[in-house]
This record gives structure tokens, C-alpha cells and sequence, in this order.
């Protein structure tokens, strides 16, 4: 299995109640998948898994899966700090038919770059499907250094990693050290996607395609078209949107977004507020409004 093209970081549709909506994933997939994603991945950082339990863990894999219905794959989050924990959850997605699991570094507790390798190496000689390493050192307090990527790469069941560090020389590393390896590397940070592509990544997974779509799909396709100066325009042209993401905590403005065109997606987990400072919501609305034609969504 190969990694490539533009995967969305799925957010994770809830209902007024705060539970997983299967109407509301089956809406948000169909969406990012009539505009061109090559995948769709939950319990990601954007998808708030650390803020579900393991059965809306399991029942939002299991909507995605149904949703997507064959058309492009679905990877579903499984990591957390306890190895055991981890391939518990590993072994339980694999009954709802995702077709790679996304594992993210322990968090919480600082581990050696050598208690990293026997935590993912014991993973993967458990779970039954292929294993994809998460790299978000920001977040985490803890990075996926390129030797210890090296040593990872040559474990069958470890097909890649997605690197949300922001660090393209480290990427560029990681790169040089895996060529000769069955391993793809996907960038996590939406503003180096087309950077990150030029270096040698195979594509990007991306929060912003929730909402800018055919925006972060058209700088795949330039690139694949050897159109630069296009693909250079698109990736310049999302930073207005990831401007207003900072107008709240993570995932807040993502999906007032998401609410704000149409596909509803609830409000997000607690601690994280909702967005209810009304020159706030103006400015997210209006970054939004200059997205409808490229976009083809309309706004609310």
C-alpha cells in the first residue's frame, strides 16, 4: 500500500448531543471526496481523538469506512501513550475495515529515541494493518529523530509517516534515509505542502482540504503537472484561511468553517470552546466568502 495525494484530516462530525454523527460523516466524505481527495483520515489532531472514547473511536471509523465505500482509503488514529493501550485499539479498527492506522508519538512522559522504536516496533508486529508513524513534536514534546525513521522503515508492516514538525530539512533527511525503503512520507504542515512535494513527499494530510478542497487538490495536481507557478499560487493563496484558524483553539474555527458552508459538523469536544465572538465569526465568514468561487460552496 502506497501513500499519495491529498488525504483530509478529517474533523470529526458531531451531533447536537456531542456524539458521532453517521449522516453528518456520511455528508463531509462524500464532499471531500466528489472534490478529489485521495484519502480521508480521522482521530487525527483536527479529528479531536483525544478528546473521544474508544467507542466513538471506533464508530466514526466504522461511518468513514461505510461513507467512503471503496472509493479512496481511510487511515484511522490509534496512538496514545501505553503500547498496550495502542495495539488494544489497533487490533479492534481493523474489524471496521480502515485500511491503515495512524499511530502518534507518546505524549505526556519524555521516552528515548530507543523506547520510540520498541513502542512502534511492537505495534506492528501486532496489528493487522499497516502502520503509518505521527510526527508532531510541537504537540508532543517528543520528535521521530531520522535515524530512529531509518531504523522504522525497514519494518514490513511500517508504510510511512506523517511529519506535521514544519522542519523540511528534517524532511529532507528522512527522505535520503528511506529511498532505498518501501516508505512514504507524507507532510502534515498545509503550508509547506508544495515544498514538502518538491523535496520528494508523496503528498499532504491536510486539515484546510476540509474546506479549501479543490484548492489543496489543485496544488497536488500542478505539481503532478509540472505547472509551478500555479501549484505556487494555490499554496500561497490558503494562508488567508489559515490566518482566521487562529481565532481559536484547535479545532474551533475549523469547524465553525465547516458549519459556516454547509456541512455541519457540531461543536468541538470540551475543553475547546466554540467561536462566539461575533467580530470573530465576521472575519472567519468573511475569509470564507472569498473562497466561494474557487471553492463552489456557499456560505451561511
Amino acid at each position: 500500500m502506497r501513500l499519495k495525494g491529498i488525504i483530509t484530516a478529517m474533523a470529526t462530525p458531531l451531533d447536537e448531543n456531542g456524539d458521532i454523527s453517521e449522516e453528518r460523516v456520511r455528508l463531509l466524505a462524500n464532499h471531500l471526496i466528489e472534490n478529489g481527495v485521495a484519502g480521508l483520515f480521522v482521530l487525527g489532531t483536527n479529528g479531536e481523538f483525544y478528546s473521544l472514547t474508544k467507542e466513538q473511536k471506533l464508530s466514526l471509523a466504522e461511518y468513514a469506512v461505510k461513507a467512503a465505500a471503496g472509493r479512496v482509503p481511510v487511515y484511522a488514529g490509534v496512538g496514545g501513550i501505553s503500547t498496550n493501550e495502542v495495539v488494544e485499539l489497533a487490533k479492534e479498527m481493523a474489524t471496521r475495515g480502515v485500511d491503515a492506522l495512524s499511530v502518534i508519538t507518546p505524549y505526556l512522559i519524555h521516552i528515548t529515541q530507543e523506547e520510540l522504536i520498541q513502542h512502534y516496533e511492537t505495534i506492528a508486529d501486532a496489528s493487522p494493518l499497516p502502520i503509518i508513524l505521527y510526527n508532531i513534536p510541537a504537540n508532543t514534546q517528543l520528535n521521530i529523530e531520522p535515524t530512529t525513521v531509518a531504523r522504522l522503515a525497514k519494518h514490513p508492516n511500517i508504510i510511512g509517516m506523517k511529519d506535521s514538525s514544519g522542519h523540511l530539512d528534517q524532511m529532507e533527511t528522512y527522505l535520503a534515509l528511506v529511498k532505498k525503503e518501501t516508505f512514504d512520507v507524507l507532510v502534515g504542515s498545509d503550508s509547506r505542502i508544495l515544498k514538502a512535494l518538491q523535496l520528494g513527499a508523496t503528498g499532504a494530510v491536510a486539515a484546510t482540504s476540509n474546506v479549501l478542497t479543490k484548492t489543496d487538490v489543485g496544488i497536488y495536481e500542478a505539481f503532478l503537472a509540472d505547472d509551478i507557478e500555479k501549484a505556487e499560487l494555490l499554496q500561497e493563496s490558503i494562508n488567508a484561511f489559515r490566518g482566521v484558524l487562529k481565532l481559536g483553539s484547535v479545532p474551533a474555527v475549523l469547524k465553525e468553517a465547516l458549519n459556516m458552508i454547509q456541512l455541519p459538523v457540531g461543536k468541538p469536544c470540551l475543553p475547546v470552546q466554540p467561536v462566539t465572538n461575533t467580530e470573530d465569526r465576521a472575519k472567519i465568514r468573511e475569509v470564507l466568502v472569498s473562497y466561494q468561487e474557487s471553492e463552489g460552496f456557499e456560505v451561511k
